[in-house]
């Protein structure tokens, strides 16, 4: 579970965003860094057994999460750390260009998410030929009771083309979808579940719902 002393580190990092106050605080990040790590090997163990692909994958902790310090070469935003912790569940590990789900704690605000976002070229093009082809199988995944009761708005549409795509056009029953160039639902977790003993059940039962949309993607990727 995530502990109280997690979230009050992030808390106060949020507004002691500099090097000077981090290293004075080490000793508290590298425990609510623990914390985190002990909550994402637990979320491992609990997708292997109804996700084969992870499984198979054999992911340990550090194929998931990211590092704490931000990039801010091209960044306006030149603050030195990220005010949250997250991971990233797929079976190629973090990086890899498939479907996963993804955890992301912040001392305000959690959500649990998953799909793929903004996949390349070549991945967007099968995962667009996917959707076309298997629309019903698709669709029934969407409106599965289990998907719509822990992301009621569906998949997020904030990338998508103004016109149908080439080869496609308005008439086409999927073409909402398609339209999309970024694949992903997410659900935010009420802040008050966060501290409780059952956390990671309450994420693993979302994660547990999409399995079946991760897989209609990743089959496309794969073809």
């Amino acid at each position: 579970m995530i502990q109280a002393q997690t979230l009050q580190f992030l808390s106060a990092l949020k507004e002691n965003n500099n090097k000077p106050w981090f290293d004075a605080n080490r000793k508290t990040y590298e425990t609510a860094k623990k914390n985190f790590a002990e909550v994402v090997e637990e979320l491992i163990k609990g997708i292997e057994k109804f996700d084969r692909g992870i499984e198979e994958a054999q992911l340990e902790v550090k194929n998931c999460t990211f590092r704490i310090n931000r990039d801010v070469r091209f960044s306006k935003n030149k603050d030195p750390y990220k005010t949250n912790f997250g991971a990233s569940f797929s079976k190629g590990g973090k990086k890899a260009h498939s479907a996963g789900y993804y955890l992301h704690i912040d001392p305000t605000e959690c959500f649990l998410a998953g799909g793929i976002w903004m996949p390349e070229p070549d991945d967007l093009k099968k995962i667009r030929i996917e959707i076309d082809y298997n629309f019903d199988e698709f669709s029934n995944i969407l409106n599965a009771e289990s998907f719509k009761n822990i992301f009621p708005n569906g998949l997020d549409r904030d990338a998508a083309t103004v016109r149908p795509p080439k080869g496609y056009d308005d008439a086409n029953p999927a073409i909402e979808f398609i339209k999309l160039k970024s694949f992903t639902a997410s659900s935010i977790v009420d802040s008050k579940e966060i501290l409780k003993p059952n956390f990671t059940e309450t994420v693993l039962e979302g994660f547990k719902a999409m399995q079946p949309y991760i897989s209609f993607l990743n089959r496309a990727i794969e073809g």
